[in-house]
């Protein structure tokens, strides 16, 4: 199976709002810091604000 992302791009990409960590999870990139979901359109990660879903509680 591909990977969604470049394993590389992954450990220098961080939050744009908190600046911490991003984690790979399922077709998303995640920061449980901000509470934000980023998505992945064909490997490359839409790091907006604006385009990212909101998680909730059960979901961090």
């Amino acid at each position: 199976m591909k990977t969604l992302i470049d394993p590389k791009l992954l450990e220098i990409l961080v939050c744009p709002v908190s600046k911490k960590e991003l984690i790979l999870k399922g077709t998303e990139l995640i920061c449980k810091e901000s509470k934000l979901a980023y998505p992945i359109d064909n490997g490359i990660p839409i790091l907006l604000s604006t385009k990212a879903r909101k998680l909730k509680e059960e979901e961090l």
